[in-house]
């Protein structure tokens, strides 16, 4: 039985490799009051990548009375989905810890001017 990781289309399907094109797909979701996407804002807090290529990813918004809680999470699992290798994919929103400026990257913070 060959033990090395499936390939589609030439891709690494490694859980590192899959993690990799999962953040990709990541940075396309941008909640739309914040001209910054959300892995960069520090609205994600895991990604896991599990060998048969289902993945979970746990996350927050800025606020529980976020516009778009009810369209962001399903917006990210959908578009974590459609990454080839990925056979299925959760979200799990989560409030602990709270979300801060301070979770967003140094280009986050760049962007939105924060220094």
């Amino acid at each position: 039985m060959d033990s090395n990781p499936p390939e589609v289309q030439g891709l690494d399907l490694t859980s590192a490799g899959l993690e990799e094109k999962v953040i990709e797909a990541l940075r396309t979701c941008y909640d739309p009051e914040i001209p910054v996407n959300i892995y960069e804002l520090g609205l994600v807090y895991k990604v896991e990548v599990k060998p048969e290529g289902d993945v979970v990813v746990q996350m927050t918004l800025t606020s529980p009375a976020c516009p778009v809680a009810g369209s962001l999470p399903p917006e990210v699992e959908s578009k974590v989905r459609a990454v080839p290798g990925v056979t299925s994919s959760k979200v799990e929103v989560g409030w602990d810890p709270a979300w801060n400026p301070g979770m967003m990257s140094e280009a986050a913070k760049l962007q939105l001017g924060f220094f």
